[in-house]
């Protein structure tokens, strides 16, 4: 085998099956589309809005896409319709991506936005976790990846729920890694910078927050969906066996500042 050809096999993912969550826009719909140009098929979550345009991508690279509804707001119905998932699919990858934010002043947040996001930011992720990492244990081979945030770290103004969520799924990340790396169930996460996507919007166009982001991030320019794609492809595919419950920042070196 050439140097080249051992490369390209370490970050192959031919004959796999992904699972991506929220894969409509932004984040999602790169990292599917990635995952199937390096030889995946692909099975996307969405809850109200149909996902034609991630389909179309998807299938120009030459690979499958199954689309399930899924209302990750409703962790006891969202179990349900992954448990009829997996009588019918094997997974091999998981990526963790389906999230939601609400923006309101701690003292002002409502209980019903607080249940919404830890709801389908931890909960969701974790019972989904458990169930296909409960199909990977049988195999005794797997890959998870989670979408985490900078606010995995920082505190974040205005998204209490969304910044205790994104430290849980770091704590997830490393408390599932924990348990399965020995059954060759490699658990990691990314943690994105600020990256150009719908729901960084209002944000981008508040000319003064705006301004102070860019200051901050080393790289001088806000994120681009598809600057996760390389991350995705590397923690889905053999290049990164021996990793387990990293969280890999992806944010133009915004924690470096």
């Amino acid at each position: 085998m050439t140097t080249t050809s051992y490369v390209a096999s370490l970050f192959s993912l031919e004959g796999k099956t992904a699972l991506v969550t929220g894969p409509g826009t932004g984040i999602g719909q790169s990292i599917a589309v990635a995952l199937a140009s390096s030889g995946a098929d692909i099975i996307g979550t969405y809850h109200h809005t149909p996902l034609d345009e991630t389909k179309s991508l998807v299938e120009q690279t030459g690979r499958s896409f199954h689309a399930v509804q899924v209302d990750f707001a409703d962790p006891p119905s969202a179990q349900q319709d992954i448990d009829a998932l997996l009588k019918q699919h094997t997974i091999d990858i998981l990526i963790n991506n389906a999230g939601t934010i609400k923006r309101e002043q701690a003292a002002h947040y409502s209980e019903e936005d607080w249940h919404t996001v830890i709801n389908v930011n931890m909960n969701s992720l974790f019972f989904l976790t458990q169930k296909v990492g409960q199909q990977m244990l049988k195999k005794g081979q797997g890959k998870i990846v989670n979408i985490a945030s900078l606010l995995s770290f920082q505190g974040g103004v205005f998204v209490p729920a969304y910044t205790a969520s994104k430290h849980a799924v770091a704590g997830l990340t490393k408390a599932f890694a924990n348990e399965w790396a020995s059954q060759h169930i490699q658990v990691n996460a990314i943690a994105p910078g600020y990256i150009a996507t719908n729901n960084t919007q209002a944000i981008r166009d508040d000319e003064n927050r705006n301004e102070e982001i860019l200051k901050r991030i080393p790289a001088g320019r806000w994120g681009r969906p598809e600057d996760l794609a390389g991350a995705a492809v590397f923690l889905s595919s053999p290049a990164s066996d021996y990793m387990n419950g990293h969280i890999l920042a992806v944010d133009g070196g915004w924690l470096a500042r």
